[in-house]
Protein backbone atom coordinates (compact mmCIF):
# COMPACT_ATOMS: atom_id res chain seq x y z
CA UNK A 1 0.00 0.00 0.00
CA UNK A 2 1.64 3.17 -1.16
CA UNK A 3 2.21 5.83 1.61
CA UNK A 4 0.83 9.47 1.70
CA UNK A 5 2.22 11.92 2.55
CA UNK A 6 1.53 16.06 3.17
CA UNK A 7 1.40 16.36 -0.50
CA UNK A 8 0.00 13.13 -1.60
CA UNK A 9 1.36 9.70 -2.26
CA UNK A 10 4.93 9.45 -1.09
CA UNK A 11 7.59 9.06 -3.81
CA UNK A 12 10.54 7.04 -2.66
CA UNK A 13 13.94 8.21 -4.22
CA UNK A 14 14.64 5.02 -6.42
CA UNK A 15 10.64 5.85 -7.53
CA UNK A 16 11.98 8.83 -8.83
CA UNK A 17 15.07 7.29 -10.68
CA UNK A 18 12.94 5.18 -12.51
CA UNK A 19 10.59 7.47 -13.87
CA UNK A 20 13.33 10.02 -14.73
CA UNK A 21 15.04 7.17 -16.35
CA UNK A 22 11.53 6.30 -18.45
CA UNK A 23 11.05 9.90 -19.68
CA UNK A 24 14.94 9.81 -20.38
CA UNK A 25 14.14 6.89 -22.56
CA UNK A 26 16.85 4.69 -20.27
CA UNK A 27 15.06 2.45 -19.20
CA UNK A 28 14.47 1.09 -22.91
CA UNK A 29 15.13 2.82 -26.00
CA UNK A 30 12.37 4.81 -27.79
CA UNK A 31 11.86 4.00 -31.82
CA UNK A 32 11.44 7.91 -32.30
CA UNK A 33 13.37 10.61 -34.42
CA UNK A 34 16.32 12.59 -33.22
CA UNK A 35 14.08 16.10 -34.09
CA UNK A 36 11.43 14.33 -31.94
CA UNK A 37 13.35 13.29 -29.19
CA UNK A 38 15.51 16.71 -28.75
CA UNK A 39 12.42 18.28 -28.78
CA UNK A 40 11.03 15.93 -25.90
CA UNK A 41 13.90 16.74 -24.10
CA UNK A 42 13.48 20.06 -24.54
CA UNK A 43 17.58 19.81 -25.97
CA UNK A 44 20.35 18.14 -25.08
CA UNK A 45 23.28 20.20 -23.57
CA UNK A 46 26.38 20.86 -26.18
CA UNK A 47 29.01 22.29 -24.96
CA UNK A 48 30.96 19.69 -26.44
CA UNK A 49 29.85 19.75 -30.10
CA UNK A 50 30.10 15.89 -30.24
CA UNK A 51 28.07 15.34 -26.82
CA UNK A 52 24.36 15.19 -28.23
CA UNK A 53 25.46 12.30 -30.56
CA UNK A 54 26.55 9.51 -27.74
CA UNK A 55 23.56 11.26 -25.89
CA UNK A 56 20.61 10.27 -28.38
CA UNK A 57 22.39 6.70 -29.32
CA UNK A 58 22.04 6.19 -25.41
CA UNK A 59 18.58 6.92 -26.34
CA UNK A 60 17.32 6.22 -29.24
CA UNK A 61 16.87 2.56 -31.39
CA UNK A 62 19.26 1.95 -34.09
CA UNK A 63 20.53 5.53 -33.81
CA UNK A 64 23.22 6.83 -36.66
CA UNK A 65 25.57 9.72 -36.44
CA UNK A 66 24.46 10.61 -39.95
CA UNK A 67 21.14 10.71 -38.34
CA UNK A 68 21.87 14.10 -36.41
CA UNK A 69 24.47 15.60 -39.33
CA UNK A 70 21.59 15.49 -41.77
CA UNK A 71 19.75 17.31 -39.75
CA UNK A 72 21.90 19.78 -38.77
CA UNK A 73 21.97 20.11 -42.76
CA UNK A 74 18.68 20.31 -43.05
CA UNK A 75 18.49 22.77 -40.61
CA UNK A 76 16.12 21.02 -38.58
CA UNK A 77 18.51 21.48 -35.11
CA UNK A 78 20.89 23.62 -34.32
CA UNK A 79 22.96 24.60 -31.18
CA UNK A 80 22.01 27.69 -29.33
CA UNK A 81 22.52 29.40 -25.72
CA UNK A 82 19.18 28.32 -23.80
CA UNK A 83 18.61 26.53 -20.11
CA UNK A 84 21.16 27.90 -17.65
CA UNK A 85 22.92 30.20 -20.69
CA UNK A 86 24.58 27.40 -21.85
CA UNK A 87 24.95 25.62 -25.54
CA UNK A 88 21.76 23.29 -25.65
CA UNK A 89 21.08 21.06 -29.51
CA UNK A 90 17.44 22.21 -29.58
CA UNK A 91 15.07 21.81 -32.87
CA UNK A 92 14.30 24.56 -34.70
CA UNK A 93 11.30 26.16 -33.25
CA UNK A 94 12.72 26.14 -29.69
CA UNK A 95 15.29 27.98 -31.52
CA UNK A 96 12.88 30.67 -32.26
CA UNK A 97 11.30 30.79 -29.02
CA UNK A 98 13.54 29.44 -26.59
CA UNK A 99 16.05 32.61 -26.20
CA UNK A 100 12.69 34.98 -25.38
CA UNK A 101 11.73 32.85 -22.75
CA UNK A 102 15.20 32.87 -20.99
CA UNK A 103 16.02 36.60 -22.43
CA UNK A 104 16.23 38.04 -18.33
CA UNK A 105 18.76 35.21 -17.60
CA UNK A 106 20.77 35.21 -20.87
CA UNK A 107 20.83 38.87 -20.38
CA UNK A 108 21.96 39.46 -17.11
CA UNK A 109 25.27 38.05 -18.05
CA UNK A 110 25.89 41.48 -19.25
CA UNK A 111 24.04 43.71 -17.21
CA UNK A 112 24.56 42.93 -13.77
CA UNK A 113 27.82 41.81 -11.55
CA UNK A 114 30.11 40.19 -14.51
CA UNK A 115 33.17 41.62 -15.87
CA UNK A 116 31.61 41.76 -19.27
CA UNK A 117 29.37 44.11 -17.19
CA UNK A 118 31.68 46.09 -15.84
CA UNK A 119 33.34 46.63 -19.59
CA UNK A 120 30.40 47.73 -21.19
CA UNK A 121 29.11 50.73 -18.13
CA UNK A 122 27.63 53.55 -20.53
CA UNK A 123 27.25 51.32 -23.48
CA UNK A 124 23.86 51.05 -24.72
CA UNK A 125 23.43 47.42 -24.95
CA UNK A 126 20.58 47.54 -26.83
CA UNK A 127 22.53 49.44 -29.48
CA UNK A 128 25.27 47.12 -29.32
CA UNK A 129 22.43 44.34 -29.99
CA UNK A 130 20.89 46.29 -33.28
CA UNK A 131 24.25 46.76 -34.59
CA UNK A 132 25.36 42.83 -33.97
CA UNK A 133 21.73 41.51 -35.64
CA UNK A 134 22.17 43.79 -38.80
CA UNK A 135 25.91 42.27 -39.51
CA UNK A 136 24.96 38.70 -38.66
CA UNK A 137 21.59 39.39 -41.03
CA UNK A 138 24.45 39.88 -43.54
CA UNK A 139 27.04 37.03 -43.06
CA UNK A 140 27.86 34.94 -40.26
CA UNK A 141 30.70 35.72 -38.53
CA UNK A 142 32.90 34.36 -35.76
CA UNK A 143 32.90 36.19 -32.58
CA UNK A 144 36.18 37.65 -33.28
CA UNK A 145 35.06 39.17 -36.37
CA UNK A 146 31.63 40.42 -35.02
CA UNK A 147 33.72 41.76 -32.48
CA UNK A 148 36.10 43.37 -34.77
CA UNK A 149 33.33 44.79 -36.24
CA UNK A 150 31.71 46.10 -33.22
CA UNK A 151 34.30 47.72 -32.28
CA UNK A 152 35.05 50.03 -34.85
CA UNK A 153 31.79 51.63 -33.81
CA UNK A 154 32.52 51.35 -29.96
CA UNK A 155 36.40 51.52 -30.25
CA UNK A 156 36.53 52.58 -26.19
CA UNK A 157 35.28 48.65 -25.39
CA UNK A 158 36.91 45.54 -25.71
CA UNK A 159 35.87 43.42 -28.87
CA UNK A 160 35.21 40.23 -26.54
CA UNK A 161 32.78 41.89 -24.33
CA UNK A 162 30.72 43.45 -27.26
CA UNK A 163 30.82 40.40 -29.16
CA UNK A 164 29.51 38.58 -25.95
CA UNK A 165 27.01 40.93 -25.63
CA UNK A 166 25.45 40.30 -29.00
CA UNK A 167 25.25 36.48 -27.96
CA UNK A 168 23.16 36.93 -25.15
CA UNK A 169 21.17 39.49 -26.64
CA UNK A 170 20.47 38.26 -29.79
CA UNK A 171 18.89 34.44 -30.52
CA UNK A 172 22.67 33.48 -32.06
CA UNK A 173 22.94 29.71 -33.77
CA UNK A 174 26.09 28.28 -34.65
CA UNK A 175 26.35 27.71 -37.98
CA UNK A 176 27.20 24.37 -39.94
CA UNK A 177 29.89 22.80 -40.35
CA UNK A 178 30.11 22.77 -36.27
CA UNK A 179 28.10 20.23 -34.88
CA UNK A 180 28.47 17.85 -37.58
CA UNK A 181 29.69 14.56 -36.58
CA UNK A 182 33.10 14.63 -37.99
CA UNK A 183 33.82 18.48 -38.01
CA UNK A 184 34.11 19.72 -34.32
CA UNK A 185 38.19 19.38 -34.12
CA UNK A 186 40.41 21.83 -33.02
CA UNK A 187 40.62 23.87 -36.71
CA UNK A 188 36.79 24.06 -36.57
CA UNK A 189 36.17 27.59 -35.83
CA UNK A 190 32.53 28.70 -34.28
CA UNK A 191 30.64 31.05 -36.56
CA UNK A 192 27.51 32.48 -35.61
CA UNK A 193 24.38 34.14 -37.23
CA UNK A 194 20.95 35.00 -36.38
CA UNK A 195 18.45 32.19 -35.68
CA UNK A 196 16.27 34.85 -38.19
CA UNK A 197 18.54 34.17 -40.78
CA UNK A 198 19.32 30.81 -40.53
CA UNK A 199 15.81 29.71 -40.29
CA UNK A 200 14.40 31.84 -42.29
CA UNK A 201 11.66 33.08 -40.31
CA UNK A 202 11.22 35.92 -37.38
CA UNK A 203 12.27 34.73 -33.91
CA UNK A 204 10.75 35.36 -30.80
CA UNK A 205 13.17 36.84 -29.02
CA UNK A 206 11.33 39.86 -27.77
CA UNK A 207 7.72 38.77 -25.89
CA UNK A 208 5.01 40.96 -24.11
CA UNK A 209 4.12 39.99 -20.80
CA UNK A 210 1.19 37.31 -21.85
CA UNK A 211 3.35 35.99 -24.60
CA UNK A 212 6.19 35.15 -22.01
CA UNK A 213 3.85 34.22 -19.11
CA UNK A 214 2.06 31.10 -21.90
CA UNK A 215 5.31 30.69 -22.97
CA UNK A 216 6.68 29.94 -19.64
CA UNK A 217 3.92 27.75 -18.73
CA UNK A 218 4.68 25.65 -21.55
CA UNK A 219 8.48 25.26 -20.81
CA UNK A 220 7.31 24.01 -17.40
CA UNK A 221 4.80 21.31 -18.58
CA UNK A 222 7.71 20.80 -21.11
CA UNK A 223 10.57 20.00 -18.30
CA UNK A 224 7.79 17.67 -16.14
CA UNK A 225 7.19 15.37 -19.38
CA UNK A 226 11.13 15.18 -19.16
CA UNK A 227 12.33 15.11 -16.11
CA UNK A 228 9.59 14.52 -13.79
CA UNK A 229 7.87 14.25 -10.60
CA UNK A 230 10.06 17.49 -9.86
CA UNK A 231 9.96 20.48 -7.46
CA UNK A 232 9.32 24.18 -8.65
CA UNK A 233 13.02 24.20 -7.30
CA UNK A 234 14.39 21.63 -9.54
CA UNK A 235 12.70 23.63 -12.46
CA UNK A 236 14.45 26.70 -11.83
CA UNK A 237 17.70 25.18 -11.34
CA UNK A 238 17.43 23.03 -14.66
CA UNK A 239 16.60 26.40 -16.51
CA UNK A 240 18.23 28.33 -15.02
CA UNK A 241 15.26 31.00 -14.38
CA UNK A 242 13.58 32.32 -10.92
CA UNK A 243 10.02 32.86 -10.11
CA UNK A 244 8.55 29.87 -11.52
CA UNK A 245 5.86 29.16 -9.27
CA UNK A 246 3.60 31.66 -11.57
CA UNK A 247 3.91 29.11 -14.03
CA UNK A 248 3.30 26.42 -11.93
CA UNK A 249 0.57 28.47 -10.48
CA UNK A 250 -1.58 28.82 -14.00
CA UNK A 251 -0.18 25.24 -14.63
CA UNK A 252 -1.39 23.59 -11.53
CA UNK A 253 -5.20 22.60 -12.50
CA UNK A 254 -3.34 19.63 -14.47
CA UNK A 255 -1.04 18.42 -12.32
CA UNK A 256 -1.08 15.58 -9.79
CA UNK A 257 1.13 16.57 -6.58
CA UNK A 258 3.56 13.91 -4.36
CA UNK A 259 5.37 13.67 -1.17
CA UNK A 260 9.35 13.63 -2.12
CA UNK A 261 11.49 11.60 0.32
CA UNK A 262 12.74 14.44 1.20
CA UNK A 263 9.19 15.42 2.60
CA UNK A 264 8.24 18.26 -0.24
CA UNK A 265 6.07 18.82 -2.76
CA UNK A 266 7.16 17.20 -6.14
CA UNK A 267 4.98 18.21 -9.17
CA UNK A 268 4.14 15.57 -11.93
CA UNK A 269 1.78 15.48 -15.11
CA UNK A 270 -0.82 12.94 -14.20
CA UNK A 271 -0.06 10.35 -17.20
CA UNK A 272 3.44 10.83 -17.70
CA UNK A 273 5.53 7.24 -16.81
CA UNK A 274 6.22 6.23 -12.95
CA UNK A 275 7.00 2.65 -13.54
CA UNK A 276 7.82 2.35 -9.93
CA UNK A 277 10.60 1.93 -7.76
CA UNK A 278 11.04 -1.94 -8.96
CA UNK A 279 11.08 -1.35 -12.71
CA UNK A 280 14.68 -3.16 -13.88
CA UNK A 281 17.30 -0.61 -14.80
CA UNK A 282 19.89 -1.70 -17.41
CA UNK A 283 23.38 -0.60 -17.28
CA UNK A 284 23.48 2.81 -19.38
CA UNK A 285 26.16 5.09 -20.54
CA UNK A 286 25.22 8.60 -20.27
CA UNK A 287 27.17 11.47 -22.52
CA UNK A 288 29.43 13.94 -21.04
CA UNK A 289 27.11 16.86 -20.31
CA UNK A 290 23.62 15.11 -19.71
CA UNK A 291 21.27 17.08 -18.48
CA UNK A 292 20.29 13.98 -16.90
CA UNK A 293 22.77 14.46 -14.08
CA UNK A 294 22.30 18.44 -14.31
CA UNK A 295 18.51 19.00 -14.62
CA UNK A 296 17.51 19.24 -11.06
CA UNK A 297 18.33 20.71 -8.18
CA UNK A 298 18.69 18.10 -5.92
CA UNK A 299 20.71 15.38 -8.19
CA UNK A 300 20.22 12.83 -5.62
CA UNK A 301 17.74 11.01 -7.17
CA UNK A 302 20.72 9.80 -10.21
CA UNK A 303 23.49 10.76 -8.39
CA UNK A 304 24.64 10.77 -4.76
CA UNK A 305 26.04 14.02 -3.31
CA UNK A 306 29.55 12.01 -2.82
CA UNK A 307 29.97 10.64 -6.16
CA UNK A 308 28.32 14.21 -7.66
CA UNK A 309 31.10 16.08 -6.60
CA UNK A 310 33.89 13.61 -7.27
CA UNK A 311 32.74 14.28 -10.86
CA UNK A 312 31.67 17.92 -11.08
CA UNK A 313 35.07 19.74 -11.80
CA UNK A 314 35.95 23.53 -10.87
CA UNK A 315 35.19 24.88 -14.27
CA UNK A 316 32.18 22.96 -15.07
CA UNK A 317 33.05 20.06 -17.27
CA UNK A 318 30.33 16.59 -16.30
CA UNK A 319 31.82 13.49 -17.87
CA UNK A 320 30.17 10.82 -19.27
CA UNK A 321 28.66 8.64 -16.57
CA UNK A 322 27.97 5.03 -16.22
CA UNK A 323 24.66 4.09 -14.85
CA UNK A 324 24.40 0.97 -12.78
CA UNK A 325 20.86 -0.36 -11.44
CA UNK A 326 19.47 3.50 -12.16
CA UNK A 327 22.47 5.51 -10.34
CA UNK A 328 25.73 7.08 -11.13
CA UNK A 329 28.73 4.76 -10.66
CA UNK A 330 31.66 5.29 -12.66
CA UNK A 331 32.85 7.42 -15.53
CA UNK A 332 34.17 7.11 -18.95
CA UNK A 333 36.15 8.59 -21.62
CA UNK A 334 36.92 7.61 -24.70
CA UNK A 335 40.59 7.63 -25.62
CA UNK A 336 42.35 6.38 -29.26
CA UNK A 337 45.44 4.84 -29.35
CA UNK A 338 47.90 2.44 -30.52
CA UNK A 339 49.38 -1.18 -29.53
CA UNK A 340 52.73 -2.14 -30.63
CA UNK A 341 51.35 -4.44 -33.30
CA UNK A 342 48.88 -1.66 -34.58
CA UNK A 343 48.93 1.16 -36.69
CA UNK A 344 48.01 4.43 -34.56
CA UNK A 345 44.76 5.26 -33.81
CA UNK A 346 43.54 1.63 -34.68
CA UNK A 347 43.18 1.08 -31.16
CA UNK A 348 40.00 2.58 -29.02
CA UNK A 349 39.70 2.70 -25.94
CA UNK A 350 36.57 3.38 -23.28
CA UNK A 351 38.17 3.88 -20.36
CA UNK A 352 35.80 3.61 -16.96
CA UNK A 353 37.26 4.70 -13.78
CA UNK A 354 34.40 3.26 -10.56
CA UNK A 355 33.74 5.98 -8.00
CA UNK A 356 33.91 3.79 -4.94
CA UNK A 357 32.20 0.56 -6.25
CA UNK A 358 33.37 -2.47 -7.26
CA UNK A 359 31.15 -4.13 -10.84
CA UNK A 360 29.77 -7.88 -9.94
CA UNK A 361 30.76 -10.05 -12.80
CA UNK A 362 27.21 -9.35 -14.60
CA UNK A 363 27.49 -6.04 -14.15
CA UNK A 364 31.24 -5.95 -16.03
CA UNK A 365 29.56 -8.08 -18.47
CA UNK A 366 27.17 -5.53 -19.26
CA UNK A 367 29.64 -3.00 -19.62
CA UNK A 368 31.64 -4.78 -21.57
CA UNK A 369 29.40 -5.14 -24.06
CA UNK A 370 27.65 -1.83 -24.20
CA UNK A 371 31.06 -0.06 -24.00
CA UNK A 372 32.06 -2.00 -27.33
CA UNK A 373 28.55 -1.02 -28.72
CA UNK A 374 29.50 2.87 -27.78
CA UNK A 375 33.46 2.32 -29.10
CA UNK A 376 31.87 1.22 -32.65
CA UNK A 377 29.48 3.92 -32.73
CA UNK A 378 31.84 6.66 -31.97
CA UNK A 379 35.27 4.68 -33.78
CA UNK A 380 33.97 2.70 -35.89
CA UNK A 381 37.15 3.14 -38.22
CA UNK A 382 39.35 1.82 -35.39
CA UNK A 383 40.14 -1.94 -35.41
CA UNK A 384 39.98 -2.82 -32.22
CA UNK A 385 37.74 -2.15 -29.12
CA UNK A 386 38.81 -2.56 -25.93
CA UNK A 387 37.07 -1.55 -22.40
CA UNK A 388 39.31 -0.85 -19.46
CA UNK A 389 38.09 -0.63 -16.00
CA UNK A 390 40.61 1.56 -13.83
CA UNK A 391 40.80 -0.01 -9.85
CA UNK A 392 38.21 2.19 -7.59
Amino acid sequence: MTAVGRHGPSLTLDALNRALLARQHLLSPASSTPVAEVDHLVGLQSQAPTSPYPGLWSRLDGFRTDDLSQRFLDRSVTRIAAMRGTVHLVTADDALELPGVLRPLLEAGVRTGSTHAKALTGTNLDDVAAAARDLLTESPLTSGDLGRLLGERWPDVRPQHLAYTARCFLPLVQVTPRGLWGANGPGTTTTWTTADAWFGRPSRALLDPDERSAALVRLVRRYLAAFGPATVMDAQRWSGLTGLRDAVGQLRPELVTFTGPDGKEYLDLPDAPRPGADAPAPLVLVAEFDNLVLGHADRTRVVDDVRRKAITTVNGQVPGTVLVDGYVAATWKVRRGARATTTPDAVAHLDVSPLGRTFTRAQRAALDARGTDLLRFVAPEASEHVVTVTAS
